[in-house]
């Protein structure tokens, strides 16, 4: 990302699909007091994209251009399977706002000291959402 103002930033959407049985699951799972998790950023865009204010999800197919900043409310997703995304990016910036800013810079420090491997076939962490 170049931009200096988030707001500025246009994001690229991409498409996906959660089907009706998909949906009543993991509403299902939800209401039973289990924890929803979304591997990888693009399915937790999508999952995110498709909750309400209450954190039901609904059928959805289509594109999603959601830009998922610190400050963003969670509604859907609890934890998030995801890789080392590089500094500077809307990716990290969507890990600092799931996880904290904090958390996150502790674990990049952490990463770059033990040489992980970053990108799109790097480490991956589980990541779980800050309160």
């Amino acid at each position: 990302m170049t931009a200096e103002d988030t707001r500025l930033h246009h994001m690229l959407p991409e498409w996906g699909e959660i089907d009706e049985a998909t949906a009543e699951r993991l509403n299902r799972v939800r209401d039973q007091g289990g924890r929803i998790v979304a591997v990888g950023t693009t399915a937790l865009r999508l999952l995110e994209s498709a909750a309400d204010e209450r954190g039901r999800i609904a059928a959805f197919r289509g594109d999603t251009a959601l830009f998922i900043t610190p400050g963003y409310r969670f509604r859907a997703v609890d934890l998030l399977m995801t890789n080392f995304h590089l500094p500077r990016s809307t990716l990290f910036m969507l890990v600092a706002a799931f996880s904290g800013l904090d958390t996150m810079k502790r674990a990049y420090a952490h990463a770059i000291a033990e040489r992980y491997r970053f990108y799109s076939y790097g480490d991956a962490s589980l990541l779980f959402r800050s309160p």
